[in-house]
């Protein structure tokens, strides 16, 4: 049986003198009409997820450094007091940085802590604060502790170095961001005396916001709190 030897399949040699003269060879980058890109070819005008998450992040760093800045300065609220502008700045700076925290659950484990404050619209909180030294003292930290686990909230006001009026209280988390509470006692406490008070009433807040580091706060009466995380945990 014959072998036959496999040869190449040739093409014949192209002649430009085929194409009439002065013509050039066509091009296909000059062809009438264009070919469409793909779809998912084409340059996109979105912002990749990952730029996104680090624009957002950067956001919110810049809105809670606002409103720490707007703050810095007021003296826990004492200088806003009738400062009808500076209030409203805070508050708009409050009202930002709640926009970051409106899908946060902040009544969970997080919310356990020793909480100093740092800024309010309290009006009982501010007296103190300006008139403790007509009692021959001076308000040292005002603190909220709070055990969500044991359902337990104190508010604390120090007068260093010994003294320490504190208000006992039962919360309890209804939503995301809301705690009920209700005054079981109070207690005006010197160096080896104190002062048992009668409870009296009881509220709600919502953390507006929470991070490792502040909270921030509206309660039933429409007032603030800007609190940070104590470096310490107080104990009665």
């Amino acid at each position: 049986m014959a072998v036959m030897a496999a040869a190449p399949f040739l093409l014949p040699a192209l002649s430009t003198s085929a194409f009439p003269s002065g013509r050039s060879l066509p091009n296909p980058s000059q062809s009438r009409g264009t070919i469409p890109c793909h779809p998912k070819l084409r340059h996109s005008s979105r912002t990749p997820v990952a730029a996104r998450s680090a624009s957002a992040g950067e956001s919110l760093l810049l809105a809670k450094a606002d409103l720490l800045d707007l703050i810095s300065d007021q003296a826990r609220g004492v200088r806003t007091e009738g400062n009808a502008s500076r209030r409203a700045g805070i508050v708009r700076a409050i009202d930002a940085l709640a926009l970051y925290g409106k899908d946060m659950v902040t009544t969970g484990p997080s919310l356990s802590a020793t909480w100093r404050m740092m800024w309010t619209t309290e009006k009982e909180q501010l007296f103190i604060i300006k008139n403790a030294r007509l009692f021959g003292t001076e308000t040292g930290d005002v603190l909220q502790v709070i055990d969500v686990g044991k359902g337990l909230l104190n508010n604390v006001i120090t007068f260093p170095p010994s003294g320490v009026f504190f208000v006992r209280s039962t919360c309890e988390a209804v939503s995301p961001q809301r705690v009920n509470f209700r005054f079981t006692s109070a207690v005006l406490r010197g160096n080896s005396w104190q002062i048992p008070l009668p409870p009296f009433g009881q509220g709600w807040f919502e953390s507006l916001y929470l991070d490792e580091d502040i909270r921030v706060v509206k309660d039933i009466r429409g007032d603030y709190l800007v609190i940070d995380r104590a470096p310490y945990s107080w104990k009665e």
